[in-house]
């Protein structure tokens, strides 16, 4: 991302239902697939603000990455320099089997390689290491929005099932999450000209809507019933023995 996204993340992550509502999400799904312990080490890839790690720092030890010195310099402010990776090349400057947890929230889809991204988070798990991973969805939905985040696609299922191949990973959970609102997110990209205002993605809503919206995105997902469409996809899978 750029350095105005960034900015524009920092501003609305707190509270707005998607960003806030993914954390949540996350966690929950972490903490089903296998409870944080303090002894537990996690690495939270793509940080971006570290809002995200922040929140884990109290249930295990947590390590931030990004490449972008934009992301960095805010990671700065919340890590102890310990604690803050600067990706080297397409390798973490981590040995094999060093980590207990991975989290990508929205990383996947920035990348050119994502099944080296994969791969890299296989070596750098423990066997039983947990990775947890979040991503936009259908291609239907690209817009200008993926442009100025620097998406390379977004992703169906199928497609995200596939980086996470069976003789190297348990699938523990992967569906489509937001679903209700995705008819609404169609039609605001489809017929962006209609809303000269500007992007209404990521802009504030009344409390009402926020909490319901953060509701259904988080609901749903966790109530594990397979979705057959959405705006994103979440997935918790094991690194095999």
């Amino acid at each position: 991302m750029n350095d105005v996204e960034y900015a524009r993340l920092a501003r609305v992550e707190e509270k707005h239902w998607y960003y806030a509502g993914k954390r949540q999400l996350v966690r929950e799904l972490l903490g089903k697939a296998r409870p944080l312990r303090p002894e537990d080490v996690l690495l939270d890839c793509g940080a971006g603000t570290g809002r995200f790690a922040a929140e884990l720092a109290g249930s295990c030890r947590v390590l931030v990455l990004d490449d972008h010195e934009q992301a960095l310099r805010m990671l700065r402010e919340r890590f102890r320099p310990d604690q803050i990776f600067a990706l080297a090349g397409d390798r973490v400057p981590l040995p094999d089997a060093a980590l207990d947890f991975v989290t990508a929230l929205d990383v996947l889809e920035h990348t050119p390689d994502d099944a080296a991204v994969v791969r890299e988070f296989h070596r750098l798990l423990k066997p039983g290491g947990v990775a947890a991973v979040t991503v936009p969805a259908s291609m239907v939905l690209w817009s200008e929005w993926d442009v100025a985040l620097h998406h390379h696609r977004r992703y169906t299922r199928p497609q995200l099932r596939a980086l996470f191949t069976a003789a190297a990973w348990e699938l523990d959970y992967v569906n489509y999450t937001n679903v209700p609102v995705y008819p609404v997110v169609w039609l605001i990209r489809k017929f962006r000209r209609w809303f000269p205002e500007g992007r209404l993605d990521d802009r504030p809503l009344p409390g009402w809507l926020n909490w319901l919206l953060r509701v259904q995105f988080v609901g749903l997902a966790l109530a594990r019933i397979p979705m057959p469409f959405g705006v994103s996809l979440v997935l918790v899978a094991r690194k095999r023995a």
